[in-house]
């Protein structure tokens, strides 16, 4: 790089595979025969875990295609639907793993743990069960049907609909066919819909319901390549031309050999592309970030091994699928590293962020859990208002338990060993308990990630002796790119890069503040169709540029400071990263749910506030009810409000204050006075996804709360 730069790589450790599989121009796989089952009519209903092996067994030899590498002359990004590109392997250590496809991974995971439970889905109070091999024999016979349907090479599956095991079959069936797997997130507008159709290509579209089949069909007639639509979810009410259920679509898999998809199969390359992941579009169009099958399989793996995933053979690991798969975290965790190491997926109802996720967990008890920090939020203030209702004993006894477990566990973080008697005694008496009403008694790798999450937060289950380990990284690398664990944790850092790769700070500042960059087989292809877009992410030197600001401690721990399109650069040329400072403020005044830092081009600083309060559980709306650690509040410091519109109407004397003195306590440890808040606001409302001024991963999306309360930041920047 011509600028300075700060480079970090994670060590590499001895090579994985024997010597001679190094040289990767020269690979060959021989084919292989699966053991496979030709339906799924014996469906277990019984409580998850590993099924009993099946009768009779079918086997079916499936071509395992030779590692096609990329070309010399392929580059390390394209824009190109049907392009390739260089992989970016290594001399040693894991990222020099031979390359594989998606039905590559597939086919060892059918080897490896075909008779273990992949997918468990509740219907009706009962569960029911596919084993890995189902599983595969499924997306196969969907790929097939796709292929009846006419999905042409590199064209898009679109899917829009809530987690479910016809979401996942769509999704590899899909690849498996040759086409695109495309997610779409569910609170799209059908304009939104029409757009990431138009620009996949698509040729099939998978809704859930008879709500997401409105939107498609408001804009069938203008997507001329739409082929098919499926609904899955429940049955079609009106038939009309091209729209299929889910048993019709299946069927028309029988009426494509074997031997067709076997060879679209086998001409499959890992440096293709297979998936879409479009951005959702916060700071202008969404991009569709096309991620290849190396970037799928080699990640799955990488990360699994770094976060010491355990695979089926020795002790079956647990997720509970919950978030939007939209989202390439959520794919990751539920799909890839699922099927990468037997891992069993078990399906959330659709209203689980309405509040049965706590029973779905309860239920299943997942070893291992992703949660956006607002789902922490939530579960932290659900048990803080439960807490408040308890006995004054109790109270007592789970404050005591608390201050025990924080100062433990941070010791522990040190490198302290020491397990003291008064901390068994708080295991026994709160923490065990706390973990089974939450059913994360058996976890023991509790995820954050896709936003910043509050110090406040990590440290209040920290002190229920439950860790929280931050992962960062974006669509653009596959998901993950450094991540915490027990044996590498610092709060509130994300921790340390995936082993393979590597992280340079661009153009770091004084205090070593800098632009994240990536490098290893986790980045991305390009953005399909905007060969502009793709130069700004990668450049010439093949980094993919973030735009993260970061930066790194002693110890080599990730820490991200903000973004560079978010800095605040003031009247006087200050620039100012906002996060920190909103952070800052959320863990003095805790009644505060979303805070936003205006400023931009002004002379001071001032912040967009919001109370927490109740939401329906039906429509996500915040409403006007106060949040009861809010109400709880309220009475602390001498206010008798019960909702937003009290305290916004009257100007509430009590709860005012209090906001200041926290604001104040900010102010004290500013660095300078431009980063000092000079003025605030309470809004009246609380900000939503369905109000959009949040994304569909709860990610504040600031450029729209800009324009949506243009009028109360110009009043705070008129009234001087």
């Amino acid at each position: 790089m011509a600028s300075p730069a700060v480079l970090v790589s994670s060590p590499v450790p001895e090579p994985l595979v024997p010597a001679p599989l190094q040289e990767l121009c020269e690979i060959s796989l021989d084919k292989i025969s699966v053991t496979a089952l030709a339906s799924v009519e014996n469906h277990q209903a019984e409580t998850p875990g590993k099924t009993k092996n099946s009768g009779p067994e079918m086997f079916r030899s499936r071509g395992r295609t030779r590692l096609a590498v990329a070309a010399p002359s392929s580059g390390l990004w394209t824009t190109k639907r049907d392009g390739e590109v260089k992989l970016r392997l290594d001399q040693s250590g894991v990222g020099c793993e031979p390359p594989i496809t998606v039905h590559e991974l597939f086919l060892k995971a059918v080897e490896q743990y075909g008779d273990y439970s992949a997918l468990a889905s509740k219907k009706r109070g009962r569960w029911t069960r596919l084993t890995f091999k189902q599983y595969y024999e499924e997306c196969r016979v969907a790929a097939k049907s796709f292929l009846k349907l006419g999905l042409e090479r590199f064209h898009g599956v679109c899917i829009l609909g809530f987690n479910s095991a016809e979401w996942f079959i769509s999704d590899i069936g899909a690849i498996l066919a040759g086409g695109f797997a495309v997610g779409i997130y569910t609170t799209n507008s059908p304009e939104a819909c029409q757009y990431v159709a138009e620009n996949c290509s698509a040729n099939v579209i998978v809704v859930e319901n008879d709500k997401q089949l409105q939107k498609i069909l408001e804009i069938e007639s203008k997507l001329p390549l739409l082929k098919a639509i499926i609904l899955y979810g429940e049955e079609v009410k009106e038939k009309r031309p091209k729209l299929y259920s889910w048993n019709e679509f299946m069927a028309l898999g029988s009426q494509v050999p074997d031997d067709h998809l076997d060879q679209i199969i086998q001409s499959q390359k890992p440096n293709q592309c297979c998936t879409l992941i479009y951005t959702s579009g916060t700071t202008g169009k969404p991009k569709g970030v096309m991620l290849s099958h190396d970037n799928i399989t080699w990640t799955a793996r990488a990360g699994g091994e770094f976060v010491g995933l355990s695979k089926a053979t020795e002790r079956q690991e647990v997720v509970v699928s919950y978030l939007p798969l939209s989202h390439v975290a959520a794919q990751m965790i539920d799909i890839w590293l699922p099927i990468t190491f037997g891992v069993q997926t078990c399906f959330a109802q659709p209203d689980a962020l309405k509040g049965s996720l706590v029973e779905t967990m309860r239920e299943v008890r997942p070893t291992a859990f992703m949660g956006v920090p607002r789902v922490w939020e939530k579960m932290q203030e659900r048990m803080k208002a439960v807490g408040a209702k308890s006995s004054a004993l109790k109270r007592r006894i789970g404050t005591w338990a608390k201050v025990v477990g924080l100062e433990t566990n941070m010791k522990r973080l040190k490198g302290s060993t020491d397990l003291p008697f008064n901390y068994r005694l708080a295991r026994s008496l709160v923490y065990k308990k706390v973990q089974k009403a939450l059913g994360l008694d058996r976890c023991s790798k509790c995820y954050t990630g896709a936003a910043p999450i509050t110090r406040d937060t990590l440290e209040y289950f920290l002190s229920l002796d439950i860790p929280i380990y931050e992962l960062y990284g974006m669509s653009e690398s596959s998901g993950p790119h450094t991540v915490s664990h027990p044996k590498a944790h610092r709060l509130t850092s994300c921790g340390k890069e995936i082993t393979g790769c590597k992280t340079m700070l661009y153009r770091p500042d004084p205090d070593g503040v800098g632009e994240v960059c990536f490098f290893g087989r986790h980045v991305f292809m390009g953005y399909l169709n905007m060969e502009d877009k793709t130069k700004e992410a990668i450049d010439d030197e093949g980094w993919l540029h973030s735009g993260d600001l970061g930066k790194h401690d002693a110890d080599g721990f990730l820490y991200i400071t903000g973004r560079i399109k978010e800095l605040i650069i003031t009247a006087g040329g200050e620039n100012i990263p906002p996060v920190p400072i909103e952070d800052a403020v959320k863990e003095v005044v805790p009644i505060l749910s979303n805070v936003m830092l205006v400023g931009d081009r002004a002379k001071f600083l001032s912040m967009l506030m919001t109370l927490k309060c109740k939401v329906n559980p039906d429509s996500g709306e915040p409403e006007d009810d106060l949040a009861p650690d809010v109400i709880e509040f309220c009475r602390k410091v001498g206010s008798q409000a019960n909702k937003v519109s009290d305290i916004i109407r009257t100007r509430d004397t009590a709860v005012y204050a209090a906001i200041q003195k926290g604001i104040n306590a900010v102010n004290e440890r500013a660095t300078s006075n431009a980063q000092k808040i000079q003025k605030w606001v309470l809004l009246d409302k609380d900000f939503s996804i369905t109000s959009g001024e949040l994304g569909p991963t709860m990610k504040l999306k600031r450029p729209v709360v800009l324009e949506m309360y243009q009028h109360q930041i110009a009043q705070m920047y008129s009234e001087t």
